[in-house]
């Protein structure tokens, strides 16, 4: 049975256990079955049902191939806790699970979770569209261009305000102006919202981040506070992982090569040094993504897919920069040490039965993604979201350049903001969404490369025809944009000449100086 991909929004979690029970209820195998000499019919065994449903979660476009036997046996209590299935004689809820031979059969009524109600839009209203297609208003912004994504569904059309016609306007009124440190958090924080919303293809976060959940403070230094490895250096040395944590670590993360702890080795040293370490990450207070972050990061598992694979990267990147410094630099270091282990063939086995890549990710799943009150699918989708962090941990931990440029971008345009502009209607120069009807994930495809690619294709020309800028800056912009977008570039000026003609009222290169001949003498010999 196909599964169908539950797409980014509020109750992600929920729509995921309603999918999973009602694939489980109608695909899962009954027959008739012996039992202490007595036959029951419409039934099925305990592990008859742990094959079935755990072929399911690996098949999973949700879930995927990581889902292990024993967390869906987990799972299959969960579902007998909340009378999803019951034992052969009606019992459910306080009854346990194991797989064996023991008979189960489905309720007459199949408990489906109703979506908990919507709650009014939180404090910031102003920086959450209230419905799709409204105007997004931003305060304090005279100019927002945000970077275009392949995540974006439904998006219509794109509607920008005459550029030449604004700068010229703001040529006249302009007035200089004190940048205030709010002013600088909130371009952060709106810019934040703005990338997110656009990648994960939602008309509103409402539900799925508080804006007040933003602190420009941690992505600050998160983004400038770093080692030459790309790791987050913290300055208050206490919130730091302890020395002999640090010491533990790259002990595995480098073993056999290197190996700085006091102790000698022994037969089984590796997995008492890899206990210890484990014994630390799950004695943390809160997972390492926080428990307030949880409805977002499990949002951005509906973009763990082959074909959108770069937009999730992109998406994990801005979510955390969002962490905390101290959960932010704890995190990049555990999945630099587990993704290392997880390669080295010189590593011992840690486990008699598991492989050193599961064990990594079974044990510091819930360590890593977790909700602060107890959710069903909690195990496995935290084991997709680690999966995905230890395969792409280098780039989802890279410093993401354009946002640092388009935050100061936006800093410059405040400067000039017009006096006008300045009370409480201002709405920023931004691109308004208009999102059409859901759409299937076949036409999300095909509208993900048409409007992504016309999006960009559209800053090229709005760069091309800017007369504020100045040949120099012009130059310098076009040959970001040919380097970043070399095909889209390469269609607009196919060949040298139809570049060298946007240029070629200001040449460049001067004319060459004539050469005079020296005049020829006549040799007075004869």
């Amino acid at each position: 049975m196909e599964s169908r991909l539950v797409p980014p929004g509020p109750f992600r979690a929920t729509k995921l256990w309603n999918e999973v029970t009602k694939y489980f209820r109608a695909g899962m195998p009954r027959r008739k079955h012996r039992q202490h000499f007595k036959k029951y019919g419409n039934c099925f065994t305990a592990s008859e049902a742990t094959d079935w449903l755990h072929e399911l979660l690996k098949s999973n476009n949700n879930f995927g191939l990581e889902v292990t036997r024993q967390q869906t046996v987990q799972l299959l209590r969960k579902f007998l806790k909340n009378h999803v299935i019951e034992d052969i004689k009606g019992r459910w809820g306080s009854e346990n699970f194991d797989d064996n031979n023991n008979l189960y059969r489905f309720p007459s009524t199949s408990p489906v979770r109703s979506l908990p109600s919507r709650c009014p839009l939180r404090e910031n209203k102003n920086i959450i569209p209230k419905e799709p297609g409204s105007v997004l208003k931003l305060p304090h912004f005279s100019k927002i261009t945000p970077k275009k994504h392949e995540g974006l569904i439904c998006q219509e059309n794109v509607e920008n305000l005459n550029s030449d016609t604004v700068q010229e306007d703001t040529d006249k009124m302009a007035h200089s102006r004190r940048i205030s440190q709010a002013d600088i958090e909130e371009v952060w924080r709106s810019i934040i919202l703005i990338h997110l919303q656009t990648i994960l293809g939602v008309p509103s976060l409402e539900e799925v981040l508080d804006p007040t959940q933003i602190f420009p403070q941690h992505v600050i230094y998160n983004m400038t506070n770093t080692s030459k490895r790309g790791v987050v250096v913290l300055q208050d040395k206490s919130e730091d992982l302890p020395h002999w944590v640090l010491s533990a670590m790259k002990c595995l993360a480098n073993w056999p090569r290197s190996n700085d702890m006091s102790q000698p080795t022994y037969v089984g040293f590796e997995r008492d040094v890899f206990k210890t370490v484990a014994d630390y990450f799950l004695s943390l207070p809160e997972p390492l993504l926080t428990f307030e972050y949880y409805e977002l990061f499990v949002n951005i598992l509906g973009l763990l897919q082959p074909h959108l694979e770069r937009v999730a990267i992109e998406a994990l990147q801005i979510c955390c920069l969002l962490l905390p410094p101290p959960s932010r630099r704890k995190l990049q270091l555990l999945m630099r040490m587990i993704s290392r282990m997880s390669e080295n063939v010189d590593m011992p086995r840690l486990h008699d039965t598991v492989g050193t890549r599961s064990l990594m990710i079974q044990t510091f799943s819930r360590c890593v993604l977790c909700c602060e009150e107890e959710v069903d699918l909690d195990e496995l989708l935290a084991t997709r979201l680690v999966s995905f962090l230890m395969d792409h941990h280098q780039h989802i931990f890279e410093v993401p350049t354009y946002l640092q440029v388009t935050v100061q971008d936006h800093i410059e345009s405040l400067k000039t903001t017009q006096k006008a502009c300045l009370g409480e209607d201002l709405i920023a120069v931004f691109p308004t969404y208009s999102y059409c009807k859901r759409i299937t994930t076949r036409e999300f495809d095909e509208q993900k490369v048409y409007t992504s690619q016309a999006a960009v294709a559209e800053l090229l020309e709005s760069i091309i025809k800017d007369r504020n800028l100045s040949l120099k800056d012009k130059k310098k912009k076009l040959k970001q944009f040919q380097k970043q977008y070399p095909e889209i570039y390469k269609r607009r000026f196919p060949t040298t000449e139809s570049e060298a003609m946007l240029f070629e009222d200001k040449p460049t290169i001067k004319q060459p100086m004539f050469v005079l001949q020296k005049p020829k003498f006549c040799s007075l010999r004869h």
